[in-house]
C-alpha cells in the first residue's frame, strides 16, 4: 500500500447526476460509499474532493485496501465481438462509405452512444427546467 500522499494525487472518475430533489450529486465509484451532494455544481465539486480525501485518509489509517481507478489498473484495449454476418456487412460498408477502418467506425459508433446514455440525465433535467420556464412566463 502507498502512502495517503500517492492516491490524493491520483485521478479518481467522478460521476455527477441531478438530483431528484434539487442540485446535485457526484459519486466516486472506485471509493466504495465515497458520495456527496451540492446545491450547485462547484459545490458539488468542492465536496467531492473533500470526500475524496478522507475517504483516502480514513482506509489507509484503517489499513484498508485503496483501490487505483479502473483507467489506472490497465485495459488492454482491444474486444472481440461476434456479430451477425448482415450487421458485419453494414457496418463495413458504412466504414467504406465514410473511408475509415471497420474499427474506426465501430469505435465512433460506441463512443456517440455512450455519450448520448451519460447526458440523458442532463438533457432530462434541462428539460424540466424548460418546461417550468415556458409554464411561468406563460401565466
Amino acid at each position: 500500500m502507498q502512502k495517503p500522499e500517492f492516491y490524493l494525487k491520483v485521478n479518481y472518475p467522478v460521476t455527477f447526476y441531478p438530483d431528484e430533489e434539487g442540485g446535485y450529486v457526484a459519486e466516486i465509484k472506485e471509493l466504495p460509499g465515497c458520495i456527496t451532494q451540492g446545491e450547485t455544481m462547484d459545490e458539488t465539486f468542492s465536496n467531492i474532493e473533500e470526500a475524496r480525501h478522507l475517504w483516502i485518509k480514513t482506509a489507509y489509517e484503517y489499513g484498508d485496501e485503496i483501490p487505483l481507478p479502473s483507467t489506472e489498473t490497465g485495459y488492454s484495449s482491444k474486444l472481440l465481438v461476434r456479430m451477425p454476418r448482415t450487421l458485419h456487412q453494414r457496418l463495413s460498408e458504412s466504414a467504406a462509405r465514410e473511408g475509415v477502418s471497420m474499427n474506426q467506425y465501430v469505435v465512433a459508433l460506441l463512443s456517440e452512444a455512450n455519450a448520448m446514455k451519460a447526458i440523458e440525465p442532463m438533457k432530462q433535467l434541462i428539460e424540466q427546467i424548460y418546461g417550468r420556464i415556458c409554464s411561468n412566463n406563460s401565466a
